[in-house]
């Protein structure tokens, strides 16, 4: 059984992506898979700078790893390449990243920004696609613009997918979740403040939702 792991929105919690990864490779059971990360690992939590660190090394071999950008991580490297774009960020969680790294903007590392500026805003596999925030239904794949990719909000109760795959997004937090529909899997959990992180396992071989979760828990102190 070839699986696909789907972690969300991390916001700087490195305890939860710590236990998420060791969870992953508890359920793979010393197999391989693919690992796609839905974006969003700065801002908000207090450990950002140990969350790039930790992604910028990859999976092990055997693990196709797919970090895919969400929109914090758009705004942070906006700040830092214009200073214009500074106090929209910190409005927006930049204020914990500084922190992380030691409070000057002047120290994040370029290697850390040239990172968070290459990665994709999609994967697409035989049933699903997999993307930070969503999909317009009436824009062809191709022609997506980054604002839909990064921004995007589905109304509540929309079920639909995109030409016939499986969406599979966060960016929407909502604590009770995932949210499952027919065409699409919300995983964001708000994980950042209540400590509850969901990791959703897709079955490659067939279409539709999760086949499973590897939950998390950690602690809500401290966070705001």
């Amino acid at each position: 059984m070839s699986l696909t792991y789907v972690i969300p929105d991390i916001h700087g919690r490195f305890d939860l992506l710590s236990e998420a990864l060791h969870g992953v490779h508890a359920h793979a059971a010393g197999n391989g898979g693919t690992l796609v990360m839905l974006g969003d690992y700065v801002d908000k939590g207090p450990d950002s700078s140990k969350v790039i660190a930790r992604l910028r090394r990859g999976m092990p071999n055997g693990w196709t790893f797919v970090p895919l950008k969400g929109n914090h991580d758009a705004m942070m490297v906006a700040a830092w390449r214009d200073p214009a774009e500074m106090t929209r960020w910190l409005e927006h969680g930049g204020d914990a990243v500084l922190e992380s790294y030691g409070s000057d903007p002047f120290v994040i590392p370029e290697a850390d920004i040239a990172w968070l500026e290459a990665l994709p805003l999609m994967h697409i596999d035989a049933h699903r696609i997999y993307v930070h925030a969503g999909l317009d239904p009436g824009v062809g794949l191709d022609a997506q613009p980054e604002i839909t990719l990064l921004w995007k909000r589905y109304p509540a109760g929309d079920a639909v997918g995109f030409e016939g795959r499986h969406v599979v997004h966060g960016h929407n937090s909502f604590a009770e979740g995932p949210e499952m529909y027919q065409g699409r899997t919300n995983l964001d959990t708000r994980a950042w403040r209540t400590g509850r992180l969901v990791t959703g396992v897709f079955d490659d071989a067939f279409p539709g939702g999760p086949v499973d979760f590897i939950v998390v828990h950690g602690s809500t102190q401290g966070i705001s």
